[in-house]
């Protein structure tokens, strides 16, 4: 099992990632941005970024809460969708979050459900996360939501089958050299087609998103264990929702 450099150009363009997931629960997800939200307190009309921001319905629901919000995403497919959601209070830009993206411009930086660690090396991770720092007011914050990798190891689920219509996907999982690893074969009954996936996401610590952060002058001020904001437990606990603070250099 091995993923192609740079996998997530091919795979987040293909119809067949949003058939997969396409179960996710978006009213846990609401409640779980209220919660968020309830948190962080932001001001009525903040500029706010949502990097990989997919087809934007997480950054419409943070702009129907009355915030100005900007999502980035690599995907010109996921934008394309996302840019029929567009009014004044939500804008849509392809962009490599690799990349720079707007300075010392937003009041929060969010960054959803396991959207990083897909990069091959060190330096593009540093690089995603000093966009997000650079594009933060000084001593606003950055939330980022990644898998808890001590947990993930010990539910990794070998092998499932999924159905959507037509389509078969048969995924396959594993720990390997510290990326999780998730091979989805395809068979599309349909369209007599098959094809396949690779997914590979680091297997980061919270000691790993410290280091992180502190190259890039973040703070990590607090951390939550899921999406209902219970304690973090590094055994226990499903999600890492880490809130950093961009430093400011006395």
């Amino acid at each position: 099992m091995k993923a192609a450099k740079q996998w997530f150009k091919d795979w987040f363009n293909s119809p067949y990632y949003y058939q997969l997931y396409s179960n996710r629960n978006e009213q846990e997800a609401a409640l779980f941005i209220d919660k968020l939200l309830a948190y962080l307190r932001p001001a009525p009309g903040a500029p706010v970024l949502d990097a990989a921001c997919g087809r934007g319905r997480h950054a419409k629901y943070l702009a129907d809460k009355g915030l100005m919000v900007t999502g980035i995403d690599l995907s010109i497919e996921s934008i394309n969708a996302a840019k029929k959601l567009e009014n004044d209070h939500l804008h849509f830009f392809q962009h490599d979050m690799r990349l720079p993206f707007r300075i010392n411009y937003f009041d929060v930086v969010f960054n959803f459900f396991t959207s990083f660690g897909y990069f091959d090396t060190q330096r593009d991770n540093d690089n995603a996360l000093r966009t997000f720092k650079n594009a933060l007011k000084p001593r606003c914050r950055l939330v980022l939501d990644y898998l808890n990798s001590p947990y993930v190891a010990a539910h990794l689920v070998p092998s499932e089958v999924k159905e959507a219509g037509d389509v078969v996907f048969d995924i396959k999982r594993a720990l390997l050299q510290d990326c999780f690893l998730k091979q989805i074969n395809i068979l599309d009954k349909g369209k007599m087609l098959r094809t396949s996936f690779t997914e590979s996401v680091r297997a980061f610590t919270l000691a790993d998103f410290e280091k992180m952060f502190a190259r890039q002058g973040l703070r990590l001020v607090d951390i939550f264990g899921d999406y209902h904001f219970n304690a973090y437990d590094e055994q226990h606990s499903p999600r890492m929702i880490m809130i950093a603070e961009k430093m400011v250099k006395e």
